[in-house]
């Protein structure tokens, strides 16, 4: 099989969705008006609502949902063989995930851009709204240190790769302070700048990465360092207003992962690369050495991302929806931006299924479990790892996580094009860079909606700490969210923190779907209920299970297994995962006697707001 075959009428089928159901949404559910004032204008504070231009937004969007999930989700689940992962990456997208983003969108853009708890409280109950705000603080600390587990082992002990993210902060204020400040709505010149320092910053790591000076020794961080620097950006980013770093750098990054992905897709279509996985792999019923449980339901929690996330409920309802200018914004904001990034699942996919089997997973599993794998009856070993790691001057053996891995198969793509021969190095780190801005977008955004979601928890009895500008509320709030995720990316592993960081992540995607399901039956819609109940009812039933499978196989036994060290982070694995599977349960049975009450009534409970 090579990769055009599938490329191609995967492109077709998501335009089709997007010409055809999307506006079918759009036009019988949403009914968008640009007349309607929307919640940047009419609540207008400069700080967090703030009118945004359309492909601005979209481009702040959409690095805020597309984390590490669609690029690292597919490389490890392309253990299971290209197919399982195909599919659900576009029947996913197209029926679950960017109608999930775009309803949650629409429903915190019609009322006043409230959070996705503030929703739940106000359309399915009060109790469940409480439910809600300590189910979404325990997911979104987990999803963070699910997404940023992956830029700390990429990163770790690579100069050039450090020296090139670190750059981005800067270059990420000063296009703040041009758009904004200097030359008001000059975007497209802000943009040239963006892309011309963001290849001066590639360039210009190459020198360092082979020298011994104090200035490349700031850039040569240990794995604890990098967790620390992670940390200290997270806590900055979620407190400066939202148009100094995250916004610009938000912008940057986003046409930069667009850019690079349809770049990808070009470099797919030229080379057009043979798959080298099967289709389905001897791992399906389990036993794999990435991913250890069976294809169902493990698959569908590993592509936590590109198929539906529940982080992006909290993007739409958190910052989003507190900057559309006006509501035909939408459409191509929420539903579009999930079907670009659906695209970024998809390269990620071709790019694990185009490497040698024998490389794939001599990046992704320890060296000491490698030694003694065999996959389709073959023992596996090395083919290209030897000279690529001479090429880049790094160690990638034993880089776990599938970033590492997942540059390795697109820098090889990129250097097969013509004219590119020689380059690998360079089209490495560009990769890296590449996934290290999608990770660090949605960790300062991520940051961001969990400080205004604790704020409003904390709110709830110290009413200071409810004033978003109240800065030592925002920095206390902060700070809390930060040493939360930070806890779990220093003491995680892959094979830990990203089997729980899918089941959290899907867990928040049903609870918003939940939610929108009880808004369609609230507002005398419920003949289109099959929009969200469809998706609804696959994605709860396979993710509660998996939440028990990891339970019962992964997190308990190092809770009670004979190596003590383990004890502590299996307790806390154990308890957390029970903890927000109880969440969505009480917040679902809620929403399903919501239903009950309302269609028994035959009444409608709850208009939009106008």
């Amino acid at each position: 099989m090579h990769a055009l075959y599938v490329v191609i009428p995967v492109l077709g089928i998501l335009a089709i969705a997007y010409r055809y159901y999307s506006a079918f949404i759009a036009t019988r559910i949403w009914m968008l008006d640009d007349a309607r004032v929307t919640p940047a204008h009419k609540n207008y504070d400069g700080a967090n609502y703030y009118p945004t231009s359309r492909w601005v937004l979209f481009g702040h969007h959409f690095a805020a949902i597309t984390g590490a999930g669609p690029l690292v989700g597919p490389m490890l689940a392309a253990q299971f063989g290209y197919a399982p992962g195909l599919i659900w990456l576009v029947a996913g997208v197209v029926l679950a995930g960017a109608v999930h983003d775009s309803m949650i969108l629409w429903a915190s853009t019609r009322r006043g851009g409230r959070s996705l708890a503030d929703i739940v409280k106000d359309e399915i109950s009060p109790s469940a709204g409480i439910v809600a705000s300590i189910a979404i603080l325990f997911i979104l600390v987990i999803a963070i240190a699910g997404l940023g587990i992956n830029v700390v082992n990429a990163l770790a002990d690579s100069v050039w790769g450090t020296f090139t993210i670190a750059m981005t902060i800067p270059l990420g204020i000063f296009m703040g302070f041009w758009m904004y400040v200097w030359r008001k709505g000059r975007i497209i010149e802000a943009t040239v700048i963006g892309v011309i320092g963001l290849l001066l910053a590639l360039v210009g790591g190459e020198p360092l990465n082979h020298s011994e000076g104090w200035f490349a020794s700031l850039f040569d961080l240990s794995r604890t360092k990098i967790v620390i620097a992670l940390c200290v950006y997270g806590f900055a980013a979620s407190v400066l207003p939202v148009w100094l770093l995250l916004s610009p750098r938000g912008y940057l990054s986003s046409f930069t992962k667009i850019g690079t992905i349809f770049f990808l897709a070009l470099g797919v279509i030229w080379v057009n690369p043979e798959f080298k996985m099967p289709a389905l792999s001897e791992y399906v019923d389990g036993g794999g050495p990435i991913i250890p449980g069976p294809l169902f339901p493990f698959c569908f929690i590993t592509i936590a991302c590109g198929a539906i996330s529940g982080f992006h409920a909290l993007i739409s309802s958190g910052t989003t929806s507190k900057m559309v200018d006006k509501e035909s914004d939408i459409r191509p904001i929420g539903y579009g931006a999930m079907l670009i990034e659906c695209l970024v699942g998809l390269m990620a996919l071709v790019a694990a299924s185009a490497m040698e089997p024998g490389d794939y997973f001599a990046i992704n599993v320890q060296p000491a479990e490698y030694a003694n794998l065999t996959f389709q009856g073959v023992q596996m070993a090395p083919v290209h790892l030897a000279e690529i790691e001479a090429s880049v001057g790094e160690t990638v053996m034993g880089r776990t996580g599938g970033a590492v891995s997942l540059a390795v198969g697109m820098a090889q793509i990129f250097s097969a094009m013509p004219g590119m021969q020689g380059l690998l190095a360079y089209w490495y780190h560009f990769a890296i860079m590449f996934e290290a801005l999608f990770i660090l977008t949605t960790i300062d955004s991520g940051t961001r909606v969990g400080r205004f979601l604790l704020q409003e928890f904390l709110g709830k009895a110290f009413p200071k700490f409810g004033e978003k500008e109240w800065m030592p509320g925002a920095m206390t709030a902060t700070g809390l969210l930060v040493l939360g995720w930070g806890y779990f990316i220093y003491t995680g592993e892959i094979n830990t923190i990203w089997p729980m960081f899918g089941v959290a992540n899907q867990l928040l995607a049903s609870v918003a779907l939940a939610v929108a399901t009880t808004i369609l039956i609230n507002t005398g819609k419920a003949r289109y209920t099959w929009v969200t109940l469809v998706p609804l009812a696959f994605l709860a039933t396979n993710t509660l299970y998996g939440g028990f499978l990891n339970v019962r196989d992964n997190f308990w036994p190092l809770a009670v297994g004979p190596d003590d060290g383990t004890h502590v982070q299996g307790w806390v694995l154990t308890i957390c995962t029970v903890a927000m599977m109880l969440c969505a349960v009480i917040i679902l049975g809620q929403a399903i006697a919501k239903w009950v009450s309302v269609l028994g009534n035959g009444r409608q409970l709850v208009a939009e707001e106008p």
